[in-house]
């Protein structure tokens, strides 16, 4: 009986994700979503973002944090200026179900001053993941938008040096 319910539950998860191609969003516009912080605030994305321009770290997997890491030292040593979101997003009824519990395991981890900065995306997760791909799912997506929420810069293939001057050079071109 245990192993059947191993089984059942194992395949409940493995149902609730779709996999979408990778794409090149760069120049489209960011879709409407709806995110909470772990100050429990809701936030329109992008209708929030008042800046000049928001960074969106978006990651699909717990795994994808070192990436999403390595990005955010890079902009801290590199002094780049730019407001910057940690976006959890998860797809599937599955994951909802548990999003207290989720939230309260990233509060466990995260330095509550930094709690504003971190937006989980539930209900809305699989039109992100829809809208970027999530092949490689560990690789964080790296979303540049301007105040209008149309996408300056996209990338999705891990951090590197060259992605992150790419990412400035992006800040520094104004139309």
């Amino acid at each position: 009986m245990r192993i059947f319910t191993l089984i059942t539950f194992t395949l409940f998860i493995a149902g609730c994700s779709t996999q979408y191609a990778n794409q090149d969003i760069t120049g489209k516009f960011f879709p409407s979503v709806n995110g909470q912080t772990l100050e429990q605030n809701s936030v329109k994305i992008p209708a929030d973002f008042t800046e000049e321009f928001t960074l969106l770290l978006i990651g699909y997997k717990q795994d994808s944090q070192f990436d999403i890491d390595r990005w955010l030292i890079g902009l801290d040593m590199t002094e780049t200026q730019v407001a910057v979101y940690e976006l959890p997003t998860i797809q599937g009824l599955f994951p909802r179900m548990f999003s207290t519990m989720i939230d309260n395991g990233m509060r466990k981890g995260i330095p509550k001053p930094l709690w504003k900065g971190v937006i989980t995306i539930y209900q809305d997760g699989d039109t992100v993941q829809a809208f970027t791909g999530n092949v490689d799912p560990n690789n964080a997506r790296v979303v540049l938008l301007n105040k209008n929420g149309e996408i300056r810069y996209f990338y999705d293939d891990g951090f590197s040096v060259n992605a992150l001057n790419q990412l400035r050079d992006a800040l520094s071109s104004v139309d």
